[in-house]
């Protein structure tokens, strides 16, 4: 049975404003409109001036065209009625989302987020992969993460990166403390001190927004 996203909590996307604002959220992107007609507004990467999201009305609804991984695509048409094969665009890479009120908010940036780092070849990606490979029961610092991501310099981009974090329960964002072992002072993903309760859901104490980074740091 298809996930219609009624039975989600949450905000659902439905305009264009929406999707373009978030769109413009991500490092390095731009708005255009290359075919001088209004109802086609894209968002572009800068780097290399692809377009990672496409907005466009339809039928009475507006739809997103993104990019995607082909052994993704159907996995988001599966899921959703409202994902379907890329309008006008190459049906293996790209997917339509049609903002028809079914499908949860947090799962349309996910797509968005997709498309933009398969797109931009963006840091993300590998700052997420990098998340996911800390052991239970341990942290890594922010330019920990950034050296395994390959560049030790952009540990501010790893808060970014985590402060958008798509899925965290897969990335656990939470065991990613500063140089020092300190906490978030405001986690993005329960607010105040559900950091500190995840952490010591695994056994790592975290005394005074703190933790000894001699006892639980990955090595």
């Amino acid at each position: 049975m298809l996930n219609t996203g009624a039975d989600r909590t949450g905000l659902i996307m439905k305009t264009r404003e929406e999707a373009l604002k978030y769109g413009l959220s991500f490092p390095d992107t731009y708005q255009d409109a290359p075919f001088h007609d209004q109802n086609w507004q894209l968002v572009r990467f800068g780097g290399n001036k692809k377009a990672f999201l496409w907005t466009y009305e339809r039928e009475g609804h507006i739809d997103l065209n993104v990019k995607v991984d082909p052994e993704k695509a159907f996995f988001w048409r599966q899921i959703y009625k409202a994902v379907i094969p890329g309008y006008h665009q190459n049906k293996d890479h790209w997917n339509t989302i049609i903002l028809d009120g079914s499908i949860p908010d947090e799962d349309i940036k996910r797509m968005i987020a997709e498309s933009y780092d398969l797109i931009s070849d963006c840091p993300s990606k590998r700052i997420y992969d990098a998340v996911k490979k800390i052991p239970y029961g341990h942290v890594a610092t922010y330019s920990q993460v950034a050296e395994i991501a390959g560049d030790r310099k952009m540990a501010r981009a790893v808060g970014n990166a985590l402060h958008k974090n798509p899925d965290p329960e897969g990335i656990p964002c939470f065991r990613v403390v500063n140089a020092k072992g300190e906490l978030a002072g405001e986690f993005a993903f329960g607010g105040s001190g559900a950091q500190a309760k995840l952490l010591e859901a695994e056994g790592i104490e975290a005394k005074d927004g703190k933790v000894d980074l001699s006892r639980y740091q990955w090595k």
